[in-house]
């Protein structure tokens, strides 16, 4: 899959209902066309697959729950798991509200030895642009500054939207969003033991760059959006000690996946307190996002 993301934009969040979905859709349908991905998908949309790294502390989560205003991500993204498919190493970052990624694609073969922290052959490497090692170099000096680890598979359907002529504007929306488990680093497409993170819910997100688009405006005001936070690989984290922990439990966030403090999930609490229109439609797990 060729890498069409912008270097940095500003990224707002929206939780909706099928229903509303389709209405979006038509909608934006109207001013954008579909990402070449997602045409002739059912539903128009397609898998995507991101296993997250964290340190044994999960540093990264409870950089996110605790709404640090600069905090990152780590990620290896993929979509498919045949043997000649390619995985992306990427960061992503919040600074000052703004959002930057940095990304490199690699041949699956070689992502064993990147977590090893080595960085790989030329000929491993899907470009040769330099900003492509730049980004790899910097993704396997931030893992091994934090001794971050595979932690947790996140899986969803994403439908995705943007104009003819570029990527200055991107609306996409995920389905049956689910988090598993993983310290392994299968980098498998199916899921051995894992948990629904938003329910039928739909994360709508609106990606840009520059001014907020008129058009957009009229759309949110239209449909009554009300923005929140959706942070697949956090909430889903909390979601797991939900399902498998009987609440709101540390303890059982640090079996499964290290340790996690105390204090980080009573903050979750006191954020989920804050929403009781979200509440009322079964999704429990909201946090700021990265």
């Amino acid at each position: 899959m060729h890498d069409k993301m912008q270097l940095q934009r500003f990224e707002l969040k929206y939780m909706i209902d099928d229903a509303t979905a389709l209405g979006v859709r038509d909608f934006v349908s109207t001013r954008l066309e579909l990402d070449e991905f997602s045409v002739g998908k059912p539903n128009f949309s397609y898998p995507v697959h991101s296993l997250y790294l964290d340190s044994d502390d999960l540093h990264l989560f409870q950089s996110t729950v605790n709404s640090e205003k600069n905090r990152y991500k780590l990620r290896l993204r993929y979509y498919s798991d045949k043997p000649g498919s390619p995985v992306f190493f990427e960061i992503k970052r919040r600074v000052d509200g703004a959002i930057l990624k940095q990304r490199c694609g690699v041949r699956r073969e070689a992502v064993e030895e990147i977590l090893g922290g080595h960085v790989p052959e030329p000929d491993q490497f899907l470009s040769k642009e330099p900003k492509n090692l730049v980004a790899l170099q910097r993704f396997v000096e931030l893992m091994e500054w934090i001794g971050a680890k595979p932690k947790v598979h996140v899986a969803y359907l994403r439908e995705a939207w943007l104009p003819h002529d570029g990527n200055s504007v991107r609306i996409t929306m995920d389905r049956n969003v689910r988090d598993d488990p993983d310290p392994t680093a299968r980098l498998a497409c199916q899921m051995l033991n894992p948990v629904d993170v938003f329910g039928n819910q739909v994360v709508l997100e609106i990606k840009f760059t520059g001014r907020f688009p008129a058009w957009i405006g009229d759309m949110v005001r239209i449909f009554r959006l009300q923005r929140c936070s959706a942070a697949k690989y956090v909430d889903g984290i909390c979601r797991m000690t939900d399902k498998w922990g009987g609440g709101h439990s540390s303890e059982i966030a640090c079996r499964i996946l290290g340790s996690v403090s105390r204090q980080a999930i009573q903050a979750r609490a006191r954020h989920l307190s804050l929403m009781p229109d979200l509440a009322d439609s079964g999704n429990h797990t909201l946090l700021p996002s990265t």
